[in-house]
């Protein structure tokens, strides 16, 4: 597998892992509407601050996160939207092992920490933890419906 930066240009391969894996249990997010997943997906990867890092196996994605920087007065940080693996690969440590690779990707880019949001009760919550996550217990996500 090859880590690797990708950009719009890449948004074919993005969508076809991104829907492979949140379509499915445990998420099973309704991605019908192909136009706003094509916009979702644009927000993620088309702005100046966007960064998107995969494992690919020649075109195909293996794992893929998604997410932007943000600079802040402890440092620069990279707020991770999206993360997934293949759901076939998944359970392999692949995704401990291409975190890795992000963070050391990272690092080197002079980006000081990561920060996620993830439901409690979703798989990636412990997957988070073992990976050496902490969870901060004092932020509160916030939204309201129009």
């Amino acid at each position: 597998m090859e880590f690797v930066r990708l950009t719009q240009q890449d948004h074919d391969r993005i969508k076809a892992l991104f829907t492979s894996v949140f379509t499915r249990a445990p998420w099973n997010d309704d991605w019908s509407d192909e136009s706003q997943l094509d916009q979702y997906l644009v927000d993620l990867t088309g702005n100046v601050n966007s960064l998107t890092l995969a494992y690919a196996e020649g075109d195909e994605l293996i794992a893929l996160a998604m997410g932007h920087v943000k600079h802040w007065y402890q440092g620069t940080e990279y707020f991770i939207d999206e993360f997934c693996v293949q759901t076939e690969r998944q359970g392999r440590g692949i995704g401990g092992r291409f975190l890795k690779d992000l963070e050391a990707y990272l690092k080197q880019n002079g980006i000081v920490g990561i920060f996620l949001l993830t439901d409690r009760d979703a798989p990636a919550y412990s997957f988070y933890q073992k990976q050496g996550f902490s969870e901060h217990t004092n932020n509160v996500s916030f939204a309201k419906w129009l």
